[in-house]
Parts: structure tokens; sequence; C-alpha cells
């Protein structure tokens, strides 16, 4: 374009022939420029990097007789088109080339000599030093051009490499972040086994105690002790789920569902609290409930229960109704509606805004009347975002809330299944099973010893792994309770070697007992060579379970993980 238009200037001036000389000419070193350019691309190096300013200067060359050309016509304008061509010609080069002036100096060069010709024709003349005194103001024009580029360029570049180091600021930032997550999560790891292994031993021991003969007064003390275990581990739960969510690290198990049994897991203990408030707790369904679902039983017994546990702390006379509504979505598909509504006295639009918000209660004050975290609807809002579903609420301060927590689970079955038969507690036969028991708590060994004597059952305690590796090469056993986090061998390790071994209790069933309610830890005791995993604090009735299937050998009690009465085992 600036070819053409440096061409178009020529014409009324050399005449159309000369300007359309000039034009090809320009083009084709331009084209040969390129040319040249594009094949020594690669071969830059010692030598070779003199070609491209050699070249770009032989290009210039056929820029600087537009100049003569214009001159010499004899044209009345000829002289000054000249002058803006020389100026013109200057710049182009100097701002192409303003991080490098000595290039700038020598590809500019033809210009110079196209200068010195016209020079030497005015010498002698007027007109040799008016134009001699252009020189100064073009240099010093040009050097302004090349200074207030360079600046900028050195602003630019001081630009890039401030926000290079803000970069590394904050990458060094986020990986301290992350750092510190990682160690968050390390340390409620550690803290979840230690609080969930001597809270075993308290619950444990509170649940021998009660079936024991007990005076009202001690009977109410022990009542005392098992509710605050109950809420040190409902806290404890809350604290490790809101990790997790925040981490991504929240896992939801896809098992078959009874909505009939669901529905009695959660209206089960609530239906109790009411009553002992004196409230009426009343339970309708709608639309077309399906009989078997898919999807997570503890993580929507979860939601619900703080929904109705909520509804019951902050009702004081009235009712507690719980709505179950469902919508055929398809023959595969239902979105349920969960709905809670109480009799309390409401909440406000201003505490509304802020209801669903970690760590924030309604009754901030150092005076309220009820305690917790703040956590729960947190929680279970974000449990309700993460399964696709939400919460919304609805409340009239004086008349009470609704709180409606929606979800679309696949639907296996419509209508009911045959009920299955129920698992005895006993083992069949009334057989009495030789136990070892791997525990190294000694609080957590009594308790189980105790159980085991009073269903009927000889149990031997070891205190680590080491130890009952050693007892499992001595002496034959009918089951084999292990603990994971064990001094000296852990579980894990002494189930690898017990199943590696020749031993005499290489086929005898292990059942591996945890603090962690991880599926991934879950899933490593089964690798490593048990047959079934239960979580702390113990459900006996769990382990009566497994004991029942024990007479079957391994694949009885694996089936028995495989099965749906699995889910109730591991929850």
């Amino acid at each position: 374009m600036i070819i053409a238009t440096w061409a178009l200037g020529l014409v009324p001036v050399v005449g159309l022939l000369v300007a359309l000389a000039w034009f090809v000419g320009t083009i084709g070193a331009g084209a040969l420029r390129g040319a040249v350019e594009h094949r020594l691309s690669n071969r830059v190096g010692t030598g070779w990097g003199l070609i491209f300013p050699l070249v770009a200067t032989g290009t210039t060359a056929i820029w600087a007789i537009a100049p003569n050309l214009a001159w010499f016509s004899g044209h009345p304008f000829g002289h000054p088109l000249a002058l803006a061509f020389l100026i013109c010609g200057y710049v182009l080069v100097f701002s192409q080339l303003r991080t490098s002036p000595r290039q700038a100096v020598m590809i500019s060069s033809p210009y110079g000599v196209s200068a010195a010709i016209i020079a030497g024709s005015l010498w002698g003349t007027k007109l040799f030093w008016p134009f001699m005194a252009v020189v100064p103001f073009t240099a010093a024009g040009l050097f302004v051009l090349v200074l207030m580029s360079m600046l900028r360029e050195e602003r630019i570049r001081a630009f890039q490499e401030h926000q290079a180091h803000l970069i590394e600021e904050l990458e060094a930032a986020r990986d301290k972040a992350n750092a510190a997550s990682d160690a968050k999560s390390s340390f409620l790891g550690v803290i979840s086994h230690e609080l969930r292994t001597p809270m075993n031993g308290v619950l444990g021991a509170a649940q021998l105690l009660g079936a024991t003969r007990l005076e009202p007064s001690q009977r109410e003390y022990l009542s005392i002790i098992r509710n605050s275990g109950d809420n040190l581990l409902s806290l404890l739960n809350d604290i490790l789920d809101m990790t997790k969510i925040e981490a991504g690290k929240m896992t939801f198990d896809t098992v078959d569902v009874s909505v009939p049994d669901l529905h009695k897991r959660v209206t089960g203990p609530f239906e109790a609290q009411a009553e002992a408030k004196g409230l009426t707790f009343v339970t309708t369904f709608e639309g077309e409930i399906p009989a078997v679902v898919r999807g997570d039983p503890l993580r929507v017994c979860q939601v619900i229960h703080n929904l109705l546990s909520n509804a019951v702390k902050f009702t004081d006379a009235g009712e507690i109704a719980y709505r179950v509504r469902a919508d055929r979505l398809d023959e595969e598909h239902v979105r349920f509606a969960f709905s809670v509504r109480d009799s309390g006295t409401g909440i406000s639009p201003e505490d509304l805004a802020r209801l669903f918000q970690p760590f924030t209660q309604v009754d901030a004050s150092s005076t309220r009347r009820f305690g917790g975290t703040g956590l729960g609807l947190t929680i279970a809002q974000r449990m309700a975002n993460i399964m696709g579903g939400d919460i919304t609420v609805q409340s009239v301060v004086g008349e009470g809330s609704t709180f409606t927590f929606t979800c679309d689970a696949k639907v296996i079955e419509w209508s009911a299944p045959e009920a299955a038969a129920p698992i005895a507690a006993d083992v069949d036969g009334g057989h009495s099973l030789n136990v070892l028991v791997v525990e190294d708590h000694p609080v957590n060994r009594m308790i189980l010893d105790a159980w085991m004597a009073s269903a009927g059952h000889a149990s031997t305690s070891a205190e680590n792994g080491q130890i009952a590796v050693d007892m499992s090469a001595e002496r034959k056993f009918d089951l084999i309770v292990m603990d994971v986090n064990m001094p000296v061998m852990d579980g894990l390790t002494a189930t690898r070697a017990i199943r590696a071994g020749s031993g005499l209790n290489r086929e005898t069933p292990i059942v591996v007992l945890s603090a962690s309610a991880r599926t991934e830890d879950h899933e490593a005791g089964l690798d490593a060579g048990a047959d079934a995993y239960l979580n702390k604090p113990i459900d006996f009735n769990a382990l009566a379970q497994v004991m029942n299937r024990v007479a079957g050998g391994r694949a009885a009690v694996r089936a028995l993980s495989d099965s749906t009465e699995a889910a109730a085992v591991a929850a």
C-alpha cells in the first residue's frame, strides 16, 4: 500500500510510465527480499545474520530512487516531493527498526546517498544551504522517534518483568495454599481416627452398661453420656464433611435404595423427638412413589435429617409436617420433593439471605438458646447441589418455615418388591465361635471381648498385627476381627501375611475395623484380603450379621459385603 502511494505521488511529476516502472521494480525487490529471508530463516548463525540487513539495504536502494526521480524531473513540485520522500523513507526505516538503531542507520543509507546526490546538484547555488538545513531537524526528529520507542519498549519490558514476578508470587501463594489444604486434610484424617477410636470406647462401654441393671438415676446419667457422644460424633462429621466439600473430595455411593426403608430411616428418630417435646409429627405422601430407586441413601438421609432436626429444635409447640412428593419424569426417572414444615417462630427476610452461609446462625448472640456450628444447612445445600438438586425455603415470621429438598433419582422398581428375610443377630444353630480380636486399644479389646462373651462366643485378644500373625500360625480360629491402625504391624499388613502364608487360618474370614469411613480405605482393606469392613464406632448388630455368615466361609462373608445388606454394614 505504501509503495502504491509513493508511485501515485510520482505520476504527476515524472509521468505514468516512469512511476509504473518504479512501482514494478520496488514490488519485485520486496518479493525477492521476502524469498531470500524465508530461505535463510533457518540458517541464521555466524555470518548468516549479516545477510538480512544487506538484503534490506538493497531493497531500500530501490525505494531511494524515488526522491531522485522527483528532484530531477524538472516539475515545479519535484523538489518538495523529493524532500517528502526522503523524510518519509527515514521515518519508515527507523519506525520498523526502532529497537536496532545501528541496523536502521545501515539500511537507510541509500536515502543518505540519494540526499548526497541532490546536495551535490545544488553545490554552489542558493538552495544548497537551505537544503542542508533540513538535515538537523530531520535527524533530531528521528532521534526523538528512536528514543521514545526505546523508552516505550523499556517500560513494556519492565511491566512484563513485574507481571512475571507477580505471576511467580501468585504461583508460590497457590502452592502454599495447596500445601496448607493438603496438610489440613491430612490433619483432619488423623484427628478423625484419634477421636473416633476413643469415642468407640465411650459409646461401646455405654452400650454394654445399658444392658446391665441400673438405678434410674444411673440410667439417666448413661443417657447423658450416650447423647453427648452422639453429639460429638455429629459435630466431627460436620467439620469433616465441610472440609471434603471445599476440597472437592466428597464421595457419593450409588446403590439401590428401598424408599419405604429410607422413609423409616429418615423419620424414625424425629417422631420420638417430636413426641417428647409435645409436638405433632405428620407424614404425607403425594404422587407416584417408586419402590426402589438408585442413589446415595446416606447423603439423602443426611440432608433430610438436618431439615427435620432444625424443625424439631426450633419449634416449641404445634406441628412438624413431613411431606414426600414424587413426580414421574419418564419410565426410569423420578423427581422427589422432600418438604419439612414447622410451626416455629419463622425467619425474617434479612436472615434468609445469610441462612445458608457457613458458620452462620439466625441467632448469633451470646445468649442464644440453641447451640451448633452453623454448618448444617450449608452442608445440606451443597450436598443437594452436588446431587443435582437444591434446597429452597419459604418462611413467615410468627407462622413457621417450610424447607424443600428436591433431587432426581433413577427408578429401579416402581412396585414394591418382596420383603427380604431379616438376618438374625444370633449365629444359626446357636454355635459358639472361636474369634481372634486384634485391637491395640485396651478399652476396645475389653468391649469386644465382653460382647463376644455375652453372645456365647470365645475370644482371644492380640495387641498388634505381629502377635495376630504368630497366633494364627499356631491356633485355628473361626473368625478374625482386625483393627487397621496398630503399632508394630498394622492390620492390613497382618491380613496380607495371614493370606500369603500356609497356616491354619489362611482361609479364615477376616473382618477389618477402622475409624476411616472413606470408600478408598474400604477398598484397600478388601484388596489386602479382608472379607468385610466395619466402621468405628462398631455396630454390634452389623458384626453379628457377619458372624452369622462365618459358617459359610469367606465366600459367604464376602457375599454379604456385595449385597444390599452391606450398605447397612458400611453405613
